[in-house]
């Protein structure tokens, strides 16, 4: 399957899920219907990116279907193999509110899907209307990627963000369930979050956080006095120590005949800084180095 399969229909799917399409839309060469579906033939996407749906959420458009009816068809693909029909791309929260409000059947698009197009939809449509809290996001992007083959870059483009943005949100995938409890909770940020991931021991940092009411850049120090886990990129399996540190200064200061300073920085990186005082120091520094 080629990456991004549905991407030549994405302006089609937008129509035919805007606010009350026509009871035919053509898309792609393929008429697709507005249909009455039972909801007892329709099931989630176990894909689906979007997991938390609160009451409140769900009662207050209950309450407008009730009303209004369901203005906005969901749509679906058929399914084999499962215990329902039609498994849902787009439109979980209608089809769960209209569950809420007592309906039986609901107005829906059944389009010829592939499992792996069907996550695409799934994804740019929470993505972009910012359904997803920074846990379910995380999740989303690593699932699609071990899923459907794809590499950093593709999510990025196929939800036009930023390799880095996508990158910094997947570090919260890598924490333990509590913190990410915590931050589906409100407790402590995204940020928070993204921060304290790379330190050995997340889960201490978090209740810090939570009983100090620190801010990204005081939890930033805390992490930065803290030990790291094994798979930061900025772990050290062992620092040099500050008596060793010295007697390398020394020994290389004594060898060059020059000021000698050496700064560790993460993940054993670092930089030995020659220092001089006179043009002719810097010529003798110059040819010892170069000999």
């Amino acid at each position: 399957m080629s990456k991004f399969g549905m991407a030549r229909g994405l302006a089609d799917l937008k129509e035919e899920i805007g606010s009350v399409p026509d009871f035919s839309v053509l898309a792609g060469g393929e008429r697709v219907v507005v249909r009455k579906i039972p909801l007892s033939q329709i099931g989630a996407n176990p894909d689906q990116p979007r997991k938390t749906f609160t009451e409140s959420e769900l009662a207050d458009l209950a309450a407008s279907i009730r009303e209004k009816g369901v203005l906005q068809p969901i749509l679906l693909r058929s399914v084999t193999g499962r215990p329902y029909m039609y498994e849902i791309i787009a439109g979980e929260r209608r089809f769960r509110a209209s569950k809420m409000a007592g309906l039986t059947e609901i107005p829906a698009l059944v389009k010829n899907i592939t499992p792996e197009n069907a996550m695409e939809i799934a994804l740019i449509e929470n993505v972009q209307r910012e359904n997803l809290n920074p846990i379910e996001e995380a999740n989303a992007y690593k699932n699609i990627m071990e899923k459907c083959g794809y590499e950093l870059g593709d999510v990025a483009r196929l939800i036009g963000k930023s390799d880095s943005y996508i990158r910094n949100i997947m570090r919260l995938d890598g924490l333990s369930d509590n913190v990410k409890k915590l931050v589906e909770q409100g407790k402590i940020s995204a940020s928070h979050a993204r921060t304290i991931a790379v330190a050995q021991d997340p889960e201490k940092l978090a209740q810090q956080i939570i009983d100090g009411h620190l801010s990204v850049s005081d939890t930033e120090k805390l992490v930065r006095a803290t030990a790291r886990k094994s798979t930061s990129r900025a772990y050290v399996n062992k620092s040099i120590d500050a008596e060793t540190v010295r007697d390398i200064e020394r020994r290389v200061s004594a060898t060059l005949g020059c000021g000698v300073k050496l700064r560790e920085r993460r993940g054993g990186a670092g930089q030995l800084v020659l220092s001089f005082s006179t043009r002719t120091q810097l010529n003798d520094l110059v040819e010892k180095l170069t000999k």
